[in-house]
C-alpha cells in the first residue's frame, strides 16, 4: 500500500510507460512503503510527480538510452515482468554484456532528474547540525583528531561532557518524527523523548539473536556465498527490537549489512548514522563512537558469527586501532552528508572528544561561535543554528 499520490500515478499507467527495469526497480523500493520514512516517501512522489508532469518529447528523450540498452541486454516485456525485481533479475543485470550501457543509462536519467529535485530541495532548506564524538580512551590528543578533514578548531575552556553537555540539544521542543537521531557504541549521553535512540550496546541480546539465527542459516543451508545469503537474510524472522516496525526493520537491515556491524560497535555507528542520513534526513544527528575490541579472524560467510564462540583467542580492547578506525569513519559520515541537497552549504559538523577541549567544526559562513567558547556556549550555539 503506497500513499494515495502514487497510487494515483500507478494507476494512470505511469509505471507501465516507464522502461522496464526502471520501473521494476522502484517497484521494489516503495513495495513495503509502512517501513520508508517521511523523507523517503517525500521523495518517491516528488520523483514520479516530476517524471509524469514531463511534456511526451522530453519523457520519450529521458528514457530513451535506456530502451535502447533494454533492447541490447534482451529486456522485454515477456522477459521482464514489471512488478517484481528479484535475485536472478539482479544477476541477470550484472552478468550481461551491455551492463555498462545500462548503468550509464540510468545516471543520465538522474543526471536530468536530481538537479530539479535538488533545487526545490534548496529553496526550503533549513539549518541542520551533525556531532560527531570520540571516546576519551583514544591514545592521541585532539592535535592528532580529525587529521582527514579540513574545518576550524576552537578551543575549549572546560572538557567536553557529551553526558551532560549535550543533553539540551536532545532534550529540545518534541521534534518531528526520525528528526532527531541519536547512535551511540555505549549509553554515556542519556536519550530524551521522540528521539531515535540506538544504542549498540543495549542492542546486545538482539544482536546476539541476530548472531545465533545466522550461523543456524549458514551451517544448514547450502547457500552459494554472500549475495545468495543476503537474499535468505532479508526473509529471517526475529522477535524485533522496538515497537516502531519501521526502526525494527532499519536496526534490523543495518545489523545483517554484512559489513561487520554484528560484531563492531563502530561500524554500528558509522553505519547507522549513514543510513539514517541517507534515508530519514535528520535535522539532528548525534553518533558516539566507542573503544572497539582488537578483530579476530572470520570468512566472508562468517562475518555474522559470534567471534566470542567462535575463536578462543582472549578479547582485548583496542585503543590504537580504534583510533586508526575513526580516522576514516570521521570521513565517511561527513561525506554522507554532502551527498544530499538537504545538507549542502546549511549543515554545521561538529567533531568533539569526551574529555578533550578542543573541537573541530566544519560550518558555512554565517555559522559563528564566540572567541571564549565553552562546552554550554557551543550546545547554545548549535540550537541558535537550528533554530530552536
Amino acid at each position: 500500500m503506497v500513499s494515495p499520490l502514487l497510487q494515483a500515478l500507478i494507476d494512470k499507467g505511469l509505471f507501465d510507460r516507464i522502461p522496464a527495469s526502471f520501473s521494476t526497480f522502484f517497484f521494489d523500493q516503495i513495495k513495503d512503503w509502512q517501513l520508508l520514512f517521511p523523507a523517503e516517501h517525500i521523495y518517491y512522489e516528488r520523483l514520479f510527480t516530476l517524471v509524469d508532469k514531463l511534456p511526451p518529447e522530453e519523457f520519450t528523450d529521458l528514457f530513451t538510452a535506456l530502451r535502447q540498452a533494454e533492447v541490447k541486454m534482451g529486456i522485454n516485456e515477456k522477459t521482464w515482468p514489471r512488478r517484481s525485481f528479484t535475485l536472478e533479475q539482479v544477476d541477470f543485470l550484472n552478468r550481461n554484456p551491455h551492463y555498462a550501457e545500462w548503468r550509464a543509462a540510468v545516471a543520465q536519467i538522474f543526471s536530468r532528474l536530481e538537479p530539479v529535485l535538488n533545487a526545490e530541495i534548496q529553496r526550503r532548506g533549513r539549518p541542520r547540525l551533525s556531532v560527531v564524538l570520540s571516546p576519551s580512551e583514544l591514545p592521541v590528543g585532539p592535535d592528532r583528531l580529525w587529521t582527514r578533514l579540513k574545518g576550524r578548531r576552537y578551543a575549549l575552556e572546560a572538557p567536553l561532557d557529551p553526558a551532560l553537555h549535550l543533553a539540551p540539544l536532545l532534550a529540545s521542543e518534541k521534534p518531528a518524527p526520525y528528526d532527531r537521531w541519536l547512535i551511540q557504541a555505549g549509553t554515556d549521553i542519556p536519550p530524551a523523548p521522540g528521539i531515535v535512540s540506538l544504542s549498540y550496546d543495549d542492542l546486545q541480546p538482539y544482536r546476539q539473536k541476530l548472531t545465533d539465527e545466522v550461523q543456524q542459516i549458514v551451517e544448514k543451508e547450502q547457500l552459494r556465498g554472500p549475495r545468495e545469503l543476503g537474499a535468505r537474510l532479508k526473509r529471517m524472522k526475529v522477535a524485533p527490537p522496538s515497537k516502531d516496525p519501521l526502526l525494527a526493520e532499519f536496526i534490523r537491515a543495518v545489523l545483517l549489512a554484512g559489513n561487520g556491524t554484528l560484531l563492531i560497535n563502530n561500524t554500528f555507528v558509522e553505519w547507522a548514522s549513514v543510513q539514517a542520513v541517507r534515508r530519514a534526513r535528520p535535522s539532528l544527528t548525534i553518533s558516539s563512537f566507542g573503544i572497539r575490541n582488537k578483530m579476530k579472524p572470520f570468512s566472508s560467510l562468517l562475518i555474522y558469527s559470534d567471534p566470542e564462540q567462535t575463536n578462543p583467542i582472549p578479547t582485548q580492547v583496542d585503543t590504537l586501532g580504534t583510533y586508526v578506525d575513526l580516522e576514516l569513519l570521521y570521513l565517511y559520515v561527513w561525506q554522507e552528508y554532502e551527498k544530499y541537497a538537504e545538507y549542502q552549504r546549511n549543515t554545521v559538523h561538529i567533531f568533539g572528544a569526551a574529555g578533550m577541549d578542543e573541537i573541530l567544526v566544519i560550518a558555512p559562513p554565517d555559522f559563528t561561535l564566540p572567541a571564549k567558547l565553552n562546552p554550554e556556549k557551543l550546545v547554545a550555539a548549535g540550537r541558535e543554528w537550528l533554530q530552536w
